[in-house]
C-alpha cells in the first residue's frame, strides 16, 4: 500500500508542479441504479502552492490493452476544485468524464442516455 500512495504522490508532484502530502485512504463504491460502476481505494493529499487546488484525490488502475497483456498501471487525479470536494465527489466526476468522452467517441447524443 505505502508503494502504491508513493506512485501516486509521485504523479500529483509531477503534474501539478507542487507538494502533496498524503492525508487519507478510503474505500469508495460508487454505483447507478443499485448496480456498482465504480470500486476502489481514492488516496487523498493536501497539496501546498498549488495555484487553484487545497487537494488531490488520486487512485491506481489496472489497465490491460489485449487479453494477453499484463496491466499497465494508469493513474486517476482529480484536483479538488468545487464541485468536487470529496473522494466520493472525484469518483463521480471522474466516471461522468468518461462517460461524456465515450459518448463523443460513438456518437450517442446525451438525450438518449
Amino acid at each position: 500500500m505505502r508503494e502504491r500512495i508513493e506512485k501516486l504522490k509521485q504523479a500529483i508532484e509531477q503534474t501539478e508542479r507542487c507538494r502533496a502530502e498524503h492525508v487519507e485512504s478510503r474505500v469508495i463504491l460508487e454505483g447507478f441504479a443499485e448496480a456498482p460502476i465504480w470500486e476502489g481505494v481514492v488516496e487523498t493529499f493536501q497539496l501546498h502552492n498549488h495555484p487553484s487546488a487545497k487537494r488531490a484525490y488520486a487512485w491506481l488502475r489496472g489497465v490491460a490493452h489485449s487479453p494477453l497483456e499484463k496491466p499497465e498501471d494508469e493513474y486517476t487525479i482529480v484536483l479538488g476544485i468545487p464541485p468536487v470536494i470529496s473522494p466520493e465527489t472525484a469518483v463521480k466526476a471522474a466516471v461522468m468524464a468518461i462517460c461524456k468522452d465515450r459518448r463523443k467517441q460513438t456518437g450517442i447524443p446525451q438525450e438518449s442516455w
